[in-house]
């Protein structure tokens, strides 16, 4: 039976270094998740993805708290970010979710929304841009998942002490999405409602669209200082904030 629930969460950049940012996560699934209909994650669920094949723990605690959201009939869909791009099929089926594709239009209970991570929308981001060019071809991906493990964590490491330097020398501007780009895309698709992250800017924005109708763009929050997600029923779209130190104890 329907609950009249559909939760949407992003960027929660999941790591053995953030532990109560898991604590938070497991706690969301376990309460609020398994109350809804469907859960959709867009993007940077972890904080780095190296292969499917990687032993951590953590995958494990989070492929199965997944998976049990099917025992309280929860859909759990998931849309690639710019940290878990290597994401593939069999962590997916260990967790019990369905990919999606990098733009997914999803229809919650009667209103027809753009879903996508949002990293494509900021495209004054040149240098990022240059890159994601890059790792979003198959065959780049193949190549990397084809090395060692241990070679996939170097490379890891190195990527996110570049990424750290990098934020330090851009603007807020240049990381946010281009304000052109929004509406573009929106009548690209055809929707009046476009849900994303990347940003880490929680927000609800409301402007005219290019067909001249009333256009919503819905921001999800990262999860560093609280966890964050949207609450979409038949009646409201609501983002939720909560402390992490709200999150019960395992």
């Amino acid at each position: 039976m329907a609950k009249g629930l559909t939760l949407v969460i992003a960027d929660l950049h999941l790591s053995q270094e953030r532990p109560d940012i898991t604590a938070a996560f497991l706690d969301f699934v376990k309460v609020t998740a398994s109350q809804a209909d469907a859960l959709y994650i867009l993007g940077d669920l972890f904080e780095v993805w190296i292969g499917d094949d990687n032993p951590a723990p953590l995958l494990t605690q989070v492929a199965n708290a997944l998976s049990s959201l099917r025992s309280h009939g929860v859909l759990v869909y998931f849309c690639h970010g710019n940290r878990d791009f290597l994401l593939k099929q069999t962590f997916a089926k260990r967790a019990g979710f369905e990919l999606l594709p990098p733009y997914h239009i999803a229809d919650f209970y009667g209103k027809k929304a753009l879903l996508m991570h949002g990293d494509s929308l900021c495209t004054l981001d040149f240098q990022y841009q240059k890159f994601r060019s890059w790792w979003d071809q198959p065959w780049w991906q193949w190549l990397i998942l084809a090395t060692p493990l241990w070679y996939r964590q170097h490379l890891a490491r190195k990527a996110r002490r570049i990424s750290k330097q990098d934020k330090q020398q851009k603007t807020a501007m240049i990381m946010d999405v281009t304000p052109d780009e929004v509406p573009k895309v929106m009548s690209e698709y055809q929707v009046q409602y476009l849900i994303h992250g990347h940003t880490h800017r929680p927000a609800v924005h409301e402007f005219q669209g290019l067909d001249g109708k009333q256009a919503y763009r819905y921001v999800v929050g990262d999860w560093y200082q609280q966890s964050s997600y949207l609450a979409i029923t038949k009646d409201e779209w609501t983002l939720h904030f909560c402390p992490l130190a709200a999150a019960s104890p395992l």
